[in-house]
């Protein structure tokens, strides 16, 4: 079955998973504020069942969101007139933009489902979408989001970040995959507050332009079945190597 997000509306979708809809993507890039509201006016009508679970595909124009745990210095000084938010989900600071495929799943977590697992099966579906890319990501233990392994040449690099709220048993917020952005946005700043390592896009590690689209379509069949919330196996944590005297600007991060 196919997703194919070219333009905004509801996606073709699978029985007894989360209906999935396009917010706006390139053109459309969805304001950072306007999409929050989105994801308010979701998430209480899929509480009062007025609705049913929902996954929202959509680009951001550039934007730093500060999670709960935000120190003053991580911070971008200069933002490059991008807008700094402090927003209520958990997780640090974090970039939004040009570039990015963006999936906020506002679904109802069974009683079952710690919201550890949900994390986790949220990384896998983005370790499953790079996988379908050729780029093999992992976790890294004690740090959220997608990972490169690092070797003697390259830091770990991050592709692919997380931050949730769950309310009232149904979650807000949710994963950002790095398809081609402008990495120059992260040297400003300090990247989930994690300063000894990189983050890089597909299209950097891969050497050809991987596109939202492209990217929304491959991780829509990923969360679909990640969030039937049937058993599975989890990809191998990447071990965690030592920091290497690399400039972390260098790197984008």
């Amino acid at each position: 079955m196919a997703f194919i997000p070219t333009s905004a509306g509801r996606l073709v979708n699978v029985p007894g998973s989360p209906v999935f809809e396009v917010a706006g993507i390139g053109d459309d890039a969805v304001d950072y504020l306007e999409a929050w509201e989105l994801q308010r006016r979701v998430h209480a009508d899929v509480v009062a069942g007025h609705r049913p679970d929902t996954v929202l595909l959509l680009e951001h124009p550039p934007t730093y969101t500060a999670g709960k745990r935000t120190e003053p210095h991580e911070r971008p000084a200069d933002s490059g007139g991008a807008p700094v938010i402090d927003v209520d989900r958990g997780g640090k600071i974090t970039f939004h933009g040009p570039g990015q495929i963006v999936a906020y799943p506002i679904v109802r977590l069974p009683e079952h489902v710690l919201v550890v697992d949900f994390v986790r099966r949220l990384e896998e579906a983005m370790i499953a979408t790079c996988a379908d890319f050729g780029v093999a990501t992992a976790r890294v233990p004690g740090r959220s989001g997608v990972w490169l392994r690092g070797d003697e040449l390259r830091q770990e690099r991050k592709v692919g970040a997380i931050g949730l709220r769950v309310a009232q048993g149904v979650s807000m917020h949710g994963i950002a995959l790095n398809c081609d952005v402008d990495l120059g946005w992260y040297d400003r700043f300090i990247p989930c507050g994690i300063s000894d390592a990189g983050v890089t896009t597909l299209s950097a590690e891969l050497g050809r332009d991987v596109t939202v689209a492209e990217a929304a379509d491959a991780v829509a069949p990923h969360l679909t079945e990640l969030l039937r919330w049937d058993a599975y196996i989890p990809t191998a944590d990447i071990e965690h190597l030592p920091s290497l005297s690399i400039p972390v600007g260098s790197l984008g991060a």
